[in-house]
């Protein structure tokens, strides 16, 4: 099996597991032009507590991390399994870096099942989901997912799911194609130093747009693991698809080849 891609996804609303756009397109099609993984490694920004951690049950949870959207999603399955080879493997390679078992607390959130409804919509590829330790400094994440990369020459995809910006308390409901001024200021500014300097990643926090497009880092974090391996590789990372939506979200996604 040839290296399996890594992505990174703006995940955006929960809606977006039902809703057809560009965006979930381009993850649909993403899925179809690469070879079958074997197994997926996912990074959520919804899996935010004070531990490293990797789901390890063989028939995770379906969790429904939401509350105020249609009845049809608070019904939605994906009825996925788990790794426990792969999570046993992911705390393995990391080593020395301590990563926990996780076989009973967690599962898929949404930040992980919405955009695998698109790429995997039968739930037919393993998945294993790993939290991101609220208290740990960005280079922590960075190195991270450097040390995560030989997990693609096991044909193990790895997925970030988070938002380059993400304000919800800023949301504009009705500006649906569009961004705030300062949220398309950040959102180039990341997609400058993801595809040219990644390990530099930390540069945009002292960016003037920086509070405003991450208030909190739980959904900027998980661009932090593909910005390591892409380092760690030498790789140019690509991006699969941009824009703003709603003002204050970005759903811009980045792949690593």
């Amino acid at each position: 099996m040839s290296r399996t891609p890594a992505v990174f996804v703006g995940h955006g609303s929960p809606m977006n597991t039902l809703e057809d756009n560009r965006f979930t397109r381009a993850w649909s099609e993403f899925a179809l032009s690469i070879e079958r993984p074997r197994a997926i490694l996912a990074i959520s920004a919804h899996w935010y507590i004070n531990a490293t951690v990797v789901t390890s049950m063989s028939h995770p949870r379906v969790i429904h991390d939401f509350y105020g959207f249609p009845q049809e999603l608070a019904d939605f399955d994906y009825p996925v399994e788990g790794s426990p080879e792969l999570a046993r493997r992911v705390a393995e390679i990391v080593d020395p870096v301590w990563v926990g078992l996780d076989d009973e607390t967690w599962g898929i959130d949404h930040g992980t099942w919405s955009v695998l409804a698109h790429m995997y919509p039968d739930a037919d590829v393993p998945v294993v989901q790993l939290a991101i330790d609220a208290s740990k400094p960005l280079d922590y994440h960075l190195d991270l997912g450097a040390r995560l990369s030989s997990l693609r020459d096991e044909g193990v995809l790895i997925l970030g799911s988070g938002n380059v910006v993400h304000n919800l308390r800023a949301i504009a409901w009705r500006s649906l194609d569009q961004g705030y001024d300062w949220a398309e200021r950040f959102d180039h500014d990341v997609a400058t130093v993801m595809t040219s300097r990644p390990s530099q990643l930390g540069d945009v926090v002292d960016s003037d747009d920086y509070r405003l497009a991450v208030p909190t880092p739980d959904h900027f974090l998980p661009l932090a693991y593909l910005a390591g391996l892409a380092d760690h590789d030498g790789v140019t990372l690509q991006t699969l698809v941009e824009g703003c939506t709603m003002g204050s979200l970005s759903m811009r996604s980045f792949v690593a080849p």
